[in-house]
């Protein structure tokens, strides 16, 4: 029987050990990735974010492990559970702190039960109840995990859904023109006004990978991001030493987006590039042009996966604004584990009426996609 430990921080367990757990598609999962948020000052206590990793380890080997968070708020997670916090503060029970199995920041869909085999999933799901158990906490939560992940659950976890907008080249279109070809005339005439209003102000686009990017590209990079922060009125989580980071350790998987005019930059996006996916993940300006958000943020980025040969696109959480530029609601998955009998069975109620309400929403979202109603569109909306 393995053993479970807990780690305070990624470092402890050596990047080649946590690295073989999972098949380095994803960016997100890598040690890099997550031990880079630690070291670089992206997490912090007074922001609810304390490491508390789980593994499992047989002898001197990592047998699977999971990245976890002691959280002490709802922060940055993006599967929102505020109501069931304030349910049991009416109740005088404390909801803080839980444990959490995420990417911290990040609402992308990846492996976070890590595992050398498909058995060793079960015992660190068990493992992690035990743990919680043990230390006295409300629940635990995993979000965004993968559809081969499922079963590792028992009926103890509960199941959530929400819906995301992704892009997919299951059409096997080979440029920007074959994709607009197969919407309908409206969307395709939206598009393509879109981005010429983008042009004719004399905005042109530079692409910078990480093994090119200079330190005045992550500069500017970090200013929009702060930028964007700021006019939103949230804490700023990353760091520009964690963007240098992430050229140094993972230069193949940064990928930034530039709009410049008269040779100045003035938007950017910044995405990770995995196996057959492009990322989006945050975005800043300097000026307000029309179109420069949806051209930056989403035409480039599909122009960059059909040169690239990358099939999917996932350029964040939320936005309906994303269905009529070709991105088609994709369900994403959370399970929970809650400590009290009686919560989890009433919150078992809540789900499946919220699984029921998202599935309608996403119904009534496929009414309307942009695609011709043909056998050559895209691939059919709310995907699981």
């Amino acid at each position: 029987m393995p053993e479970a430990r807990l780690h305070d921080r990624l470092e402890d367990i050596p990047a080649a050990h946590w690295d073989a757990l999972h098949d380095g598609r994803n960016p997100f999962v890598a040690h890099a990735f997550l031990s880079g948020l630690e070291q670089h000052g992206c997490l912090r206590a007074q922001w609810g974010w304390t490491p508390r990793h789980l593994a499992l380890w047989d002898g001197g080997t990592l047998v699977a492990a999971a990245p976890g968070y002691l959280k002490d708020n709802s922060h940055g997670e993006f599967v929102f559970d505020h109501a069931w916090a304030h349910a049991y503060a009416q109740h005088g029970l404390e909801y803080f702190p839980k444990w959490l199995c995420a990417v911290p920041y990040s609402p992308v869909t990846g492996p976070r039960l890590l595992a050398r085999e498909d058995g060793a999933r079960g015992e660190l799901v068990a493992a992690i109840a035990r743990q919680c158990r043990h230390e006295g906490l409300s629940s635990a939560h995993v979000n965004f995990h993968t559809a081969i992940e499922d079963t590792a659950f028992d009926h103890a976890w509960l199941p959530r859904i929400d819906v995301q907008y992704h892009w997919h080249n299951d059409a096997g279109w080979r440029d920007f023109a074959g994709f607009l070809a197969t919407m309908d005339h409206k969307h395709r005439k939206n598009i393509r006004q879109e981005r010429a209003k983008v042009a004719k102000a004399g905005v042109t686009f530079r692409i910078v990978e990480g093994l090119d990017a200079t330190d005045a590209d992550l500069g500017a990079m970090h200013r929009f991001y702060l930028r964007t922060f700021a006019e939103y009125g949230n804490h700023p989580a990353l760091t520009l030493g964690f963007l240098h980071h992430l050229r140094a350790s993972m230069p193949r998987a940064l990928v930034m987006f530039f709009a410049q005019r008269e040779g100045h930059a003035i938007a950017g996006a910044l995405c990770l590039r995995g196996g057959d996916t492009l990322y989006g993940r945050y975005w800043g300006s300097e000026e307000s042009l029309p179109g420069l958000h949806f051209e930056t943020c989403y035409y480039q980025g599909i122009d960059y996966c059909l040169r690239q040969g990358l099939t999917r696109f996932e350029p964040g959480a939320q936005g309906e604004h994303k269905l009529a530029r070709g991105f088609l609601p994709s369900f994403v998955h959370s399970r929970h584990w809650i400590a009290q009998p009686e919560f989890r069975e009433a919150l078992r109620a809540w789900c499946g009426q919220e699984a029921a309400s998202v599935r309608r929403y996403a119904a009534t979202l496929a009414a309307h996609s942009p695609f011709k109603r043909t056998a050559d569109a895209a691939p059919a909306a709310a995907t699981d």
